[in-house]
């Protein structure tokens, strides 16, 4: 994420964390969206921030999306960027088949083989990583054209109890997005993996949200269309400088 960082950085101050399963955070369950909620406004509360901007990718944007239903009196405003998706599957079959569809043959077989044993809780970390690096050129509008993956850790139970609690939890979310109450934005790659509709699908669940496409990216769009997740943040801080501003402190 770092990448991403530094787009929002000078103009934002920004805080991430390492989410739970990993050091220096804790590695101790239960890894559940309810927990990753409560995770995010503990780092709030140590750092003093009573309401935040809270950007979220990928499962991220899901987590966003559960924190805004659930405590959206902690945020200012959300964006979303290729986010998981809640309607449904949340767009998670599509999603899986595309990607198979963009990997060699002899990749799709050995990561079929490896999320096999991660959703298990049975694989290593060194294998997810694996699974990870077959994958990585999928991820992008042009595969042949990826960039390098960059050194990343996995924590496999972390992964797959993340994953299970999110689609156990996925209808539940679902029927409250209608309270949510603060502007929600969601950007998506034009070519990611992740459908369109996994984003699209929202805007009509909450009130106060819209979905935009980055044309020419997939799922990271900061590495493919640099600047256009900071633009997205202008906007929608503009926006709810401009509805609410008189509730808002200064942004930047």
């Amino acid at each position: 994420m770092e990448g991403l960082v530094r787009e929002l950085t000078p103009a934002y101050r920004v805080a991430i964390y390492q989410q739970r399963g990993l050091t220096p955070s804790t590695t101790a369950g239960p890894y559940t969206v309810e927990r990753h909620v409560a995770d995010l406004f503990a780092v709030l509360d140590e750092l003093s921030w009573p309401v935040a901007y809270v950007v979220g990718h990928s499962w991220g944007g899901y987590l966003m999306l559960a924190a805004a239903a659930r405590a959206g009196d902690r945020l200012l405003a959300g964006l979303g960027v290729d986010t998981i998706g809640v309607i449904g599957d949340g767009g998670i079959s599509e999603f899986e088949n595309a990607l198979q569809a963009r990997m060699p043959e002899h990749s799709r077989q050995r990561a079929d083989e490896l999320d096999r044993d991660a959703m298990g809780g049975e694989g290593t970390e060194a294998e997810a990583i694996e699974s990870f690096q077959l994958a990585w050129p999928a991820y992008f509008a042009n595969p042949a054209n990826a960039p390098p993956m960059p050194e990343v850790r996995m924590s496999v139970r972390g992964y797959s109890g993340t994953l299970d609690s999110m689609e156990a939890g996925r209808a539940d979310l679902a029927s409250q997005l209608p309270t949510v109450q603060v502007p929600i934005n969601l950007i998506y790659g034009a070519m990611s993996p992740i459908p369109a509709s996994a984003s699209t699908n929202l805007t009509d669940h909450m009130p106060l949200t819209i979905a935009t496409a980055i044309p020419d990216a997939g799922h990271y769009p900061w590495m493919e269309r640099p600047g256009m997740v900071k633009d997205a943040l202008d906007r929608l801080v503009a926006g709810a400088l401009s509805a609410e501003g008189s509730r808002l402190p200064p942004s930047r």
